[in-house]
């Protein structure tokens, strides 16, 4: 073993004992706290019994055992391996396992359409995948269409594997020890697609660093309140398997030597139950309509309910209603809410802290998102279409920028968009933001979903949130379809509260005593329910495709 004593500069910490892997967050603990949970399954997110509750120790060994059969299969340095999987442990140990090989994951979200997972295999030049038993008969054909090899699968609920090797099977006969990988801190670890809320999937490229970087630097803010840092405990339903979330929830709870605490399937009343078993300190709760959903169902649990552990609450996509506020403050005493705006490109986040703004909250929630201020970690500004800052010009809208460590490498394979997304030295958000007198940052809307009415710019947030107050409105969607005389007419799309009728008239007279006329709601569609990605957010895209479809054949 040889160590440079003499470059000062052109050093690549790639070492064992210096670099910086993501491969390796649970290898570290065993030196220090083996025993230390590191993985805890509630119902249905883990298959096999052994590995609910999982230590930090047990979890390198599987790690390790897994990364050796991957490169006794002869997958190399750099090669692009899939998981098509909902949460659970076993699928979180292989996303580990794929990165301490020197592979590159590439998460597919599990919901998506079929053009969408076969271009996304396909642009990633994607070899090998791992699978959830239970999904095979969507991945199979997807796979088969990309050309791409299904290596492995994770049980069904029945323990069965159709034929498949499981987990298990690639443990077999495999070493414990770590596979002996150099590793370096910018190499790319996964590449995680975006959305698709506006076209095909771009495939984010991000690096050990990344993830580094970005689960410190959350960890700072969703600890706070505990004594020592390692009582950390995390609990999301939302994915962590192919969603941004895994770098400042996952990433921060191992980071910080806690525990990263898994649901399958989003459900208030199964968080409740779990929240009041396992005692987490942080919740990723998700939308504003899922938390107050959330609160109710609390609210009308029996005594046994006990959600007092949670010290933080992490939301994101809105603001949350200040009846909400109150009623998740009346089942957990004390907790601190905090608004977040990120996007899987720049996750070093903005924060708004409703204990640290309260009078702000309270007199603009919820028609305006207010994001807050960015990480220390974040160099964020608001520029006009000139790359001019907007700093001293408050109230005028322009695109939010950033630059920081927690910011992609670029869109793999994909020159133009990340020579579109990086301009003037800064990544460029596609976000409409403004600022206000006192600092803080306002989010408009993204710039696709600006409204253009009658010669002017129309935020659909800013008149989502006059909507939602309607009585008997449980959520809506606000896009803008061509039209003769407006150019695009706003139209409201709204699903009604259970057992209540909406009166297209009475809430677009609601409106309009509430907005200016350009903005008023000029149609109401009622629906059943919107197209969301797996985190909630709308998909306004398909909204407008569907409703001009209609239109045409109408």
């Amino acid at each position: 073993m040889t160590i440079d004593v003499e470059k000062v500069f052109d050093r690549r910490a790639d070492n064992r004992w210096e670099r910086i892997s993501v491969g390796d967050l649970f290898e570290r603990m065993t030196w220090s706290q083996p025993d230390k949970e590191a993985l805890i399954a509630t119902p249905c997110a883990a298959r096999d019994p052994e590995i609910v509750r999982v230590t930090y120790r047990q979890a390198d060994r599987i790690v390790n055992q897994i990364a050796h059969a991957l490169l006794g299969m002869g997958y190399a340095r750099g090669d692009r391996m899939a998981l098509f999987c909902d949460n659970s442990n076993e699928a979180f140990l292989v996303k580990i396992a794929i990165a301490k090989a020197g592979l590159v994951v590439v998460p597919i979200n599990t919901m998506m359409a079929p053009d969408m997972i076969v271009h996304s295999l396909k642009h990633t030049g994607t070899r090998a995948a791992i699978a959830d038993a239970d999904l095979l008969g969507k991945a199979q054909d997807n796979f088969a269409t990309a050309g791409v090899a299904l290596v492995a699968v994770i049980p069904d609920a029945s323990g069965e594997c159709h034929g498949f090797p499981g987990l298990r099977d690639l443990m077999q006969g495999q070493p414990i020890t770590e596979p002996d990988v150099r590793i370096h801190g910018d190499d790319i670890w996964e590449i995680l697609m975006t959305s698709g809320t506006t076209s095909m999937p771009k495939a984010v490229m991000i690096s050990h660093t990344y993830t580094y970087m970005a689960g410190l630097n959350q960890a700072l803010s969703f600890s706070r309140g505990l004594q020592f840092e390692s009582d950390f405990r995390v609990c999301t339903y939302l994915p962590v398997l192919f969603h941004v979330s895994d770098q400042i929830f996952a990433a921060a709870a191992l980071l910080t030597g806690g525990s990263l605490m898994m649901g399958r399937v989003p459900s208030p009343a199964a968080m409740i139950r779990d929240i009041t078993t396992e005692k987490p300190s942080a919740l990723f709760g998700g939308s504003p309509q899922f938390l107050a959903e959330l609160a109710r169902v609390a609210q009308a649990a029996d005594a046994s309910t006990d959600l007092s552990s949670l010290q933080v609450i992490v939301y994101g996509w809105g603001a949350l209603h200040p009846e909400t506020t109150e009623r998740l403050r009346q089942v957990c005493k004390g907790v601190n809410l905090i608004g977040i705006f990120g996007q899987t490109e720049c996750i070093a986040l903005h924060r708004f802290s409703i204990d640290r703004w309260p009078e702000v909250y309270h007199q603009t929630a919820p028609a305006t998102n207010i994001v807050g201020v960015p990480s220390p970690l974040l160099a964020s500004t608001v520029m006009d279409s000139e790359g001019n800052s907007l700093h001293k010009q408050p109230g005028v809208p322009g695109e939010a920028v950033y630059r920081s460590p927690i910011v992609t490498a670029g869109y793999f394979r994909d020159e133009e968009a990340t020579r579109e997304a990086f301009q003037h030295g800064w990544f460029h958000s596609g976000d409409v933001c403004e600022f206000r007198d006192d600092g803080l940052r306002v989010m408009v809307d993204r710039y696709k979903d600006v409204i253009k009415s009658g010669g002017e710019n129309v935020s659909s947030l800013r008149i989502e949130s006059v909507v939602a107050a309607f009585p008997g409105v449980s959520r809506v969607a606000v896009v803008g379809l061509p039209d003769q005389k407006w150019g695009e007419a706003v139209t409201a799309v709204v699903i009604p509260q259970e057992n209540c009728t909406i009166d297209e008239a009475e809430l677009i007279s609601f409106c309009r005593h509430r907005l200016a006329g350009y903005e008023s709601p000029k149609r109401v569609v009622i629906v059943d329910e919107l197209p969301v990605t797996v985190g909630g957010k709308v998909l306004k895209y398909k909204l407008r495709q569907r409703l001009s479809t209609e239109a045409g054949s109408g």
